[in-house]
């Protein structure tokens, strides 16, 4: 069905760095097949969006829907892995449900799908799985303990993929952005600053995306922190 450029699946596609994400590949030709909870929200209206509904912290649901896509998209040839979710606060306030649903959503469902989709994906003359971690991955923080260990095995897991793929016409990639305004905060106790030079753009974290996959397919693109100019924590 991919009669464009390419065809990417993009996780976390109905708002915040997803949502840009989703946007930008459209707007350069490709077919995006959008994964979110929730669509009622959306304002994409493209010929080459589908969005699915979907919930990726049902993990028993994940294979046979892969499985479909795969093949009413027999072209797809990328996937970006925005999907995430935060809760910060001490190990002792969170619920064994919480850790468990934290690490479900950050780590171990982009796992298992990678997991369904790699063995097509390596017969594909180029592929590109892209996954969107967080400055959260290269330093611990206080009240961080669980999400911070959300992306560093994330990142951990990248690095180890990307040893296995590197025969492959795989090419694995991990953007670490910091602090992104987006609905990301709307529950969280804290947001960057006012200032623009306090916090990042989603069209941002979306840019580096496509710098990734225009890359010349012979470079690899490990790895990209983003930083915003001037690293402001404002409280709420």
């Amino acid at each position: 069905m991919c009669d464009v450029k390419r065809c990417f699946l993009v996780t976390g596609a109905s708002s915040g760095i997803g949502l840009a994400i989703a946007k930008q590949l459209l707007q350069q030709g490709h077919q995006v097949v959008g994964f979110s909870r929730d669509f009622s929200k959306i304002d994409i209206i493209n010929d080459n969006f589908f969005p699915v509904r979907i919930d990726l912290a049902q993990l028993n649901a994940l294979p046979g829907k892969l499985k479909e896509l795969e093949q009413q998209f027999p072209s797809l040839d990328g996937v970006v892995f925005s999907a995430g979710m935060g809760r910060f606060g001490s190990l002792e306030e969170f619920s064994f449900e919480q850790i468990n649903e934290l690490m479900t959503i950050n780590f171990t469902s982009p796992v298992m799908m990678t997991r369904v989709l790699l063995p097509k994906l390596k017969r594909k003359n180029r592929a590109d799985l892209i996954y969107i971690g967080s400055e959260a991955a290269l330093k611990g923080s206080r009240k961080g303990s669980v999400y911070c260990a959300s992306k560093f095995a994330l990142r951990g897991f990248t690095q180890a993929l990307r040893e296995e793929c590197g025969t492959s016409p795989v090419r694995i990639s991990l953007i670490n952005p910091g602090m992104v305004r987006t609905p990301f905060f709307d529950r969280l106790a804290f947001e960057p600053g006012d200032d623009e030079n306090n916090f990042l753009l989603p069209e941002d974290v979306a840019e580096a995306v496509s710098y990734v996959i225009n890359a010349r397919p012979q470079m690899v693109v490990d790895e990209i922190n983003l930083n915003p100019s001037s690293k402001v924590v404002k409280k709420k």
